[in-house]
């Protein structure tokens, strides 16, 4: 009741505005005013009409702040524009999807890491790109940079190695490659700083590529005939998030079952794995 006596009073207030306006306007165009009441008349019309607006703009405040209420929520439904709970909500902690592998990017968070770097791959076919800046995360801010690669003896590397066929795109699965250039990495940094660059070997059903820099991850799939890199990438944020959550998870399982490389010696130390 109260919001219809309040709407209905809008619409008086604005119909006596609108006809006193006009009444104003006919009797100036008419010269009513000046004998009317010369020189009072206008200054009273005109501070009435004034009076009106203000009262309606008072009416009409609580409902101004709801509205502003409603576009400060609207402006945050994007997933660049959510933080905290509702992205970890609504999106589970996804911020972004990139066609392919956004190497540019992950090389800006790797030099922005101040604890961890992590990838999980059967081998990494983009090494070469961002090992100077992971030697730099080492160095410079003692980063940890902790390496998950599918031993080359098993199985599944030979089923990958099908699965990637004979696309010009594809590469096979060479982890040998990903491990000389970890022990190049290895062998330039101090000697009191090497135990920061951890690799392990893991034996077992790749599920996901991974590419974690603090809570920042990348996450792909291993689709025939194409390169993990070479497909949609998911970008997660936050570890406590839905999907950071089951993602890290995958990380701490194969870390868990994965065997240690020595890089001083990572061939002599793969070959110690299979006996």
């Amino acid at each position: 009741m109260g919001n219809g006596f309040r709407y209905r009073a809008e619409r008086i207030s604005l119909g006596a505005m609108a006809a006193a306006g006009i009444a104003v306007l006919v009797a100036d165009l008419l010269g009513w005013l000046d004998k009317m009441a010369p020189g009072g008349t206008l200054p009273k019309i005109t501070l009435l009409i004034l009076s009106t607006v203000t009262l309606f703009l008072l009416m009409e405040f609580d409902r101004l702040k709801v509205l502003d209420s409603i576009h400060r929520q609207i402006s945050g439904l994007t997933v660049d524009g959510l933080t905290g709970d509702l992205r970890s909500r609504h999106y589970l902690g996804v911020v972004q999807v990139h066609e392919s592998f956004p190497e540019q990017a992950f090389i800006g968070l790797v030099r922005s890491a101040r604890r961890e770097v992590a990838i999980l791959q059967t081998w990494i076919p983009n090494l070469t790109s961002f090992k100077d800046e992971l030697a730099q995360a080492v160095k410079d801010r003692q980063v940890e940079v902790n390496i998950l690669l599918l031993h080359p003896s098993s199985p599944v590397a030979g089923l990958r190695d099908e699965a990637l066929g004979s696309e010009p795109s594809a590469g096979m699965v060479d982890v040998d490659a990903s491990l000389r250039v970890l022990g190049v990495i290895h062998g330039q940094l101090p000697p009191e700083l090497r135990g920061k660059l951890r690799v392990k070997v893991y034996n077992s059903l790749p599920s996901i590529a991974v590419y974690k820099a603090d809570e920042r991850y990348l996450v792909s799939s291993f689709l025939h005939r194409r390169l993990a890199i070479e497909s949609t990438q998911t970008e997660i944020q936050g570890c406590d998030t839905v999907m950071g959550r089951e993602v890290q998870n995958e990380l701490n399982t194969l870390w868990g079952i994965g065997s240690d490389v020595d890089l001083r010696d990572w061939h002599r130390s793969i070959e110690s794995t299979n006996q």
